[in-house]
């Protein structure tokens, strides 16, 4: 039997004693130990590894005060490359009270609900270590206990609970002699969700104050590790950090502990011996650089894995689009101006973009300047380096999208947008010129659709994706008529036309429409003619006629980018 894979499972032990495959990161710590950074803040791409890293950071650094657990928790390294890093290293374990804490539950439709959530993440901290605080009660004040037990007990208000992470490291340093090594999880995902739904500025006050009382003026603070998708700018909530340290993608430190390098994927591979899908792997899921090493998308990684494991011949899925609202995505195509749709349209055709990297931004500086929203884009994976310059003092990079996955997220946002934009129109002009056989009239209509759309065809890829656009752009247009049902792929005759659109009334009319993308401009009319052809030639209207359709029209319809041409057919009357 084979190690299960470990979907959805961010619990270091959880992952070691049920024997999951596990990729090793554990010299993530001793590059830590050896930089020794006080608070040090990794902002990568969710589902990049984050959380598991941060809660194998726990069980090796954590003292539980019993040494049984202790030792428990030391058997979990046995076998791991950090028990060969050297004693030093080793003596590190078991040697601090460690609060762990994630944010990611703060993801709510308000400001009160968001801090009752973030209470709940705190209280439940403070309550995991009761025990360790009532061995040592007679060493803190009457009030600190007090303290203590209101946050953990959900009594505290959100003023008070600003004061909770200080608190603690206060109270474990006074009852254990030791200082605490903070662990927070997900920091911006508060902040992020509070941009999207109003109330960004309290969210922002609240961290601000949660993080300055926690990690500036924490006398009783080992070390801390922050991770979030972005670096959200120091004068916003990392005020007077001066002792803070940023590793984001660009760094080179600590660039292969979170995502999978292309070795780990192919020894992944081999062990379950799917080796020969690995180009497919490849294509969909690496692509990211982060600082110089390559890097797949971990959660992508493992899920395909599993499918691949079960049926060697599985399709890859873009499974990172369902971890995530992609706000950010919806948010920038519904605002994109005509200079962002061609730049967005560049980058889906596999091209490149320059911007000049901006490290320290708010939610709010997002629409500010389109620079600060593709900086937005790249610090959080929907968008990589392809290289990197250094002049005039700033960083410039070449950006393009990652993969394929990545790129799918796009066009499935992208086509989301543009039903919904559509549904807001009157076609009639559209209608009335298919009935009155107008192609000239139907071609201008439809490329001036195209002109005010983003349209994506990949050069690199088989022409029947750019099909697929032009044919979903097409049907969503058609299927807007009250008057009329549309069909895609409709089996009929010999083959399958495109789009057939017919009155629910057999004494009504219907169309059959075949769609074919031209590879320049020159070729527009020449394919047009073919798709006409094509609908006699296998017959497409033979289904419609044997079901008593008497008024049916034809038309071959190419697309070359933004252009159009419409060819109409002999009526069948």
């Amino acid at each position: 039997m084979k190690k299960p894979l470990p979907i959805g499972v961010d619990n270091f032990a959880d992952v070691i004693k049920t024997g999951y495959y596990y990729i090793d990161k554990t010299i993530f710590i001793k590059e830590l130990l050896d930089l020794r950074g006080k608070v040090n803040l990794f902002t990568r791409p969710r589902r990049f590894g984050k959380t598991l890293n941060l809660s194998m950071l726990r069980y090796f650094f954590e003292d539980t005060g019993d040494a049984e657990k202790n030792a428990r928790n030391k058997a979990l390294f046995q076998g791991l490359k950090i028990m060969e890093a050297g004693e030093e290293y080793i003596e590190q374990m078991g040697s601090c009270p460690v609060l762990n804490l994630t944010l990611k539950s703060a993801k709510q439709e308000d400001y009160d609900t968001a801090c009752y959530m973030m209470r709940c993440e705190i209280a439940s901290e403070f309550d995991r270590h009761r025990d360790i605080l009532e061995r040592g009660r007679e060493l803190l004040t009457p009030n600190e206990y007090e303290q203590y037990l209101s946050v953990a007990e959900e009594k505290v208000d959100e003023k008070q609970l600003r004061g909770a992470l200080k608190l603690f490291c206060k109270c474990m340093f006074k009852v254990t002699g030791k200082n605490t090594v903070l662990l927070i999880d997900e920091y911006d995902v508060p902040l992020e969700n509070a941009y999207f739904s109003g109330f960004y500025e309290e969210m922002v006050s609240f961290i601000r104050s949660l993080f300055e009382a926690g990690l500036k003026t924490n006398d009783y603070l080992q070390f801390a590790v922050i991770t979030g998708c972005l670096r959200i700018s120091k004068e916003s909530i990392f005020t007077g950090l001066n002792h803070l340290r940023i590793i984001s993608v660009l760094d080179q430190r600590y660039s292969e502990h979170f995502g999978f390098t292309e070795s780990e994927v192919l020894r992944m591979m081999e062990y379950y011996g799917v080796e020969s899908r690995f180009p497919t792997m490849k294509e969909w899921y690496d692509g990211y650089t982060f600082g110089d090493t390559e890097v797949y998308n971990p959660w992508s990684v493992i899920n395909y894995m599993f499918d691949l494991y079960a049926k060697v011949d599985a399709f890859p899925r873009p499974y990172w689009i369902n971890t995530s609202s992609n706000d950010i995505i919806k948010d920038m195509i519904a605002r994109a101006d005509r200079e962002a749709q061609g730049q967005i349209e560049t980058l889906l055709n596999g091209g490149t973009l320059e911007i000049q990297v901006h490290e320290e931004v708010t939610y709010g500086d997002m629409q500010a300047s389109g620079e600060n929203l593709w900086n937005f884009l790249y610090f959080t994976g929907y968008l990589t380096k392809k290289s990197e310059d250094f002049r005039d003092s700033s960083t410039f990079l070449q950006m393009r999208i990652p993969n394929t996955e990545v790129k799918t997220i796009y066009r499935n946002t992208i086509l989301g947008w543009f039903r919904k934009r559509i549904e807001k129109q009157d076609f009639r002009d559209l209608y009335r010129a298919m009935e009155d056989g107008d192609a000239e009239k139907m071609g201008e209509i439809l490329s001036s659709q195209l002109f005010s759309t983003i349209s994506f065809y990949d050069s690199t890829e088989e022409k029947h994706s750019a099909e697929n656009f032009y044919h979903g752009f097409l049907a969503g247009i058609l299927s807007q008529s009250q008057d009329y049902l549309v069909k895609s792929n409709r089996e009929s005759g010999n083959g399958r036309s495109d789009i057939c659109v017919r009155s629910p009334s057999l004494r009504g009319r219907a169309f059959v429409l075949e769609v074919k993308v031209s590879d320049s401009i020159h070729d527009l009319e020449n394919d047009a003619e073919k798709a006409l052809r094509q609908i006699y030639d296998k017959k497409y209207m033979d289904e419609l006629q044997t079901e008593g359709y008497r008024k049916i029209g034809c038309y071959g319809i190419s697309f070359y980018r933004k252009d159009c041409e419409v060819r109409l057919g002999k009526r069948a009357e």
